[in-house]
């Protein structure tokens, strides 16, 4: 019999346990091809569309509009016209969720990791198994952010790396306090977990801040990067949008926070409720304000950047990938121009500052091109 192909709920982050279907983007019976957005979803984080394992035609819309469904369950079919309706309403009768393979008693120890580092205590995230053979990318967060800015790309870089992601000094669950306020006080940080978690050399994957701590890295330690991979970096231009910075800083409830969170979408209806009650609660954690605050007038005090790394890039060596929103909010995306003549740079027309998230399925696939190219 030709093969019946599920669509499934899938996992978005190392802690995603369910998701909420909100709306279909295709109709039964319309052929679908590999990769094609088929319906979004929404989980506690951000909502992104689901793309196609497979061509086919889609048979069967299984969920419907405002279902929360676990990881893994049937949201719909795909199969070839000769399949009978008889033969779909059973496989769908039969469908049984697979269980999360990372249970809830695993999660904490499968997911994520800590390791001291300088004295401060670091979360980080591994995927993509300890084989010393693969290559190793390490995905660097910006300003305000954790590990979780990287939910749709971790596992998209995987299945062919040893893939890792951590949660810079002052932020997400690390200590809350930083190890200096410059980028190359941070890049010395990010070699020195490099070294407390057994990375010889790295391609290195980094957005705003975190990709100005990228370029600084490549320039000051070459010999520890393969290649550096930068969505809205800081470092290539002076002017930064300090209102989100300084907003980001003092805001202490949920109506102070959304507009500042919303200047990193293109589409303010991204930010969700959870993503703000989330952010607040990092932010009354003892000690973050404070570091948020110092790094933030250090690096981006009076609305100018302190540190240009991304102009100096060039003298590295170091394969270049740039990628950038339009309609970023933050870091103009003029700024693209100041990337070495060797890199490869892509600019989305509809993404703001987070192109990772709005755009993750094209930002995966320059990623694996990116890193595949430069192993």
């Amino acid at each position: 019999m030709p093969a019946i192909t599920p669509i499934v709920m899938p996992k978005w982050g190392l802690s995603m346990k369910e998701g909420t279907v909100n709306e279909w983007l295709v109709e039964e019976g319309a052929q679908i091809a590999v990769g094609m957005p088929i319906l979004d979803v929404e989980t506690d984080k951000i909502a992104n569309a689901v793309e196609a394992p497979d061509a086919g035609t889609l048979r069967r819309r299984v969920a419907s509009a405002g279902d929360t469904l676990p990881v893994k369950a049937l949201l719909g079919v795909l199969a070839p016209a000769e399949v009978s309706d008889a033969d779909i309403d059973a496989y769908v009768s039969s469908y049984e969720t697979p269980p999360d393979e990372e249970g809830e008693g695993d999660e904490a120890a499968s997911a994520y990791h800590f390791v001291d580092v300088d004295g401060i205590r670091v979360r980080y995230a591994a995927r993509g198994g300890d084989d010393a053979g693969k290559s190793a990318v390490l995905f660097i967060h910006g300003f305000g952010g954790d590990l979780d800015n990287w939910l749709f790309n971790l596992d998209a870089l995987a299945e062919h790396n040893r893939v890792f992601a951590l949660d810079l000094p002052g932020h997400g669950q690390s200590t809350p306090k930083v190890p200096g306020t410059t980028l190359a006080d941070l890049a010395r940080f990010v070699a020195h977990f490099m070294d407390a978690v057994d990375i010889e050399k790295a391609h290195l994957v980094g957005h705003s801040m975190g990709g100005g701590i990228a370029a600084q890295l490549a320039v000051d330690a070459p010999a520890r990067v393969q290649s550096v991979a930068l969505v809205s970096p800081s470092g290539f231009g002076d002017e930064v949008n300090n209102a989100y910075t300084e907003g980001f800083v003092s805001a202490q409830s949920r109506r102070e926070l959304k507009p500042v969170v919303e200047l990193l979408f293109a589409n303010p209806e991204l930010v969700s409720r959870q993503m703000l009650d989330d952010l607040l609660k990092y932010k009354r954690l003892d000690g973050v304000s404070e570091a948020l605050t110092a790094l933030g007038g250090a690096l981006f005090g009076g609305g100018s950047q302190s540190g240009q790394p991304g102009r100096k890039l060039a003298e590295s060596g170091k394969p270049v990938l740039v990628i950038w929103g339009a309609k970023d909010q933050i870091i103009p995306a003029a700024h693209a121009e100041n990337a070495p003549k060797h890199a490869t740079v892509r600019v989305f027309d509809d993404a703001g500052h987070m192109s990772q998230m709005e755009k993750a399925n094209e930002v995966n696939a320059l990623l694996k091109e990116h890193v595949g190219k430069t192993v």
